[in-house]
């Protein structure tokens, strides 16, 4: 069967595809294998058991027939779908990562499957106070008649990101099973350590050799997310005055004080991240340590512009020297460290890598949208690291806690669109 599909003008012959799939099964063996990564470890990865999920993948991936399939020594997944097209077609790359969230437990994840869904609250069976609500899940309203897969409430779910390694695993199998769709060489990358802001950190994009990327790792059904925010961190060092407390009048100036006033002094209605939506940055406080003598903060600030990162970054020198002027013989000093910038940046010079992506989402029978990330990927740094790369959707939602959830038929929606896509890319060559 032939279906007629207009693109730019032109009419091009594309064959219905009779989609197979096996995603669900593949994303609960995934989810329960324990991969929450570790801030404070200095290894790559940063544990141990991420590369349990790895190893999984490597063998899943050689008997899909991937036979160069390689878990390395930093804990990365590469393997490669062979082109079946004798056109140049530039090398594609999908990719996902492999660690759930450190801000919610992943050991022992029990998945459950509501069937059928007809709508309202979802109570998660081993803890009732764990509710999905349909007034904090806006997208559960297009989840009529779909199976939503949920933790049992005791830990995350981790569908960020083992939904979008179930859907490129089940993309890879089903084009190796149809060697009549057209298509280039595809690779597949599965990092560790995204959600601790090192996904990329030791990834090789030379024997990666891909042309441009999608990471596999956003919301709702039909988005595409070609913006994220730029994000710096930065660490407030705060040298106090100590001495005796018994005879401290007049002399201590205490370095936790001087932290305390200075998170008291951060912007109470605006520039935070409970204040803001949309494109609104934010000064984020992430942590205080200390002691009389001396304290750090550490915060997190974000924007989708560097000018918007420089006024926040000045408004918290402001408010550091303005504390400071109560403290004459101690000091304050702030380190900046540039974490990843709006992807926009570089995506925007490659305007078809965003086009195919919508088309394709439009032949899997969903209306794409455009939208922004409230954060970053690893596509962030792909991008500026020469690999453009924008973000697809996943179907996950309420990540990094016990309300997680995600759709099978959303997981299906965006294993397709990675097969379109790679149709896509062939037919435009």
């Amino acid at each position: 069967m032939i279906v007629l599909q207009r693109w730019s003008g032109d009419v091009t012959a594309t064959p219905s595809l009779d989609f197979t799939h096996d995603v669900l099964q593949r994303f609960l063996r995934y989810v329960v294998i324990d991969t929450q990564s570790d801030p404070a470890s200095l290894t790559c990865p940063s544990t141990a058991k991420q590369r349990d999920l790895g190893r999984l993948l490597e063998q899943e991936l050689r008997e899909i027939g991937l036979h160069d399939a390689h878990l390395d020594e930093h804990g990365y997944v590469y393997a490669t779908i062979p082109a079946t097209s004798d056109k140049n077609v530039p090398v594609i790359c999908f990719c996902s990562h492999m660690d759930t969230s450190p801000d919610c437990t992943g050991a022992g994840v029990k998945p459950q499957i509501v069937r059928n869904y007809q709508g309202g609250d979802i109570v998660l069976p081993a803890d009732s106070a764990q509710v999905i609500r349909v007034s904090d899940n806006p997208a559960l309203a297009d989840q009529i008649g779909h199976d939503i897969v949920t933790s049992d409430g005791t830990t995350l779910l981790g569908a960020d990101n083992k939904a979008g390694l179930a859907e490129i695993m089940d993309a890879a199998r089903f084009l190796i099973a149809n060697p009549q769709i057209g298509h280039g060489a595809i690779k597949i990358l599965f990092t560790p350590d995204e959600e601790i802001g090192r996904g990329v950190d030791k990834v090789d994009l030379k024997k990666l050799g891909a042309d441009f990327a999608y990471t596999m790792d956003g919301e709702t059904a039909g988005h595409l997310e070609d913006e994220t925010f730029s994000a710096d961190g930065a660490i407030v060092t705060i040298e106090g005055v100590s001495t005796h407390p018994g005879f401290a009048k007049g002399k201590m100036e205490h370095a936790i004080k001087i932290a305390a006033a200075i998170v008291e002094r951060l912007p109470k209605d605006y520039c935070s991240p409970e204040t803001t939506e949309g494109k609104q940055g934010f000064l984020h406080p992430i942590g205080i340590q200390g002691a009389l003598e001396k304290a750090t903060l550490s915060f997190i600030v974000r924007d989708f512009t560097d000018d918007g990162l420089a006024e926040k970054e000045a408004l918290l020198q402001s408010i550091v020297d303005d504390v400071m002027k109560a403290y004459p013989h101690s000091t304050a000093s702030i380190t900046i460290k540039p974490q990843y910038r709006n992807m926009k940046q570089v995506i925007d010079r490659h305007p078809q890598i965003v086009d195919y992506a919508m088309e394709a989402i439009r032949r899997t029978g969903l209306t794409p949208k455009r939208t922004s990330i409230r954060g970053g990927t690893d596509g962030s740094r792909l991008s500026f690291m020469g690999l453009p790369c924008p973000n697809i959707f996943a179907g996950e939602h309420a990540f990094h806690g016990r309300t997680e959830w995600v759709s099978r038929q959303d997981m299906e929606k965006a294993m397709q669109t990675i097969v379109h896509l790679a149709m896509i890319w062939e037919e435009r060559a």
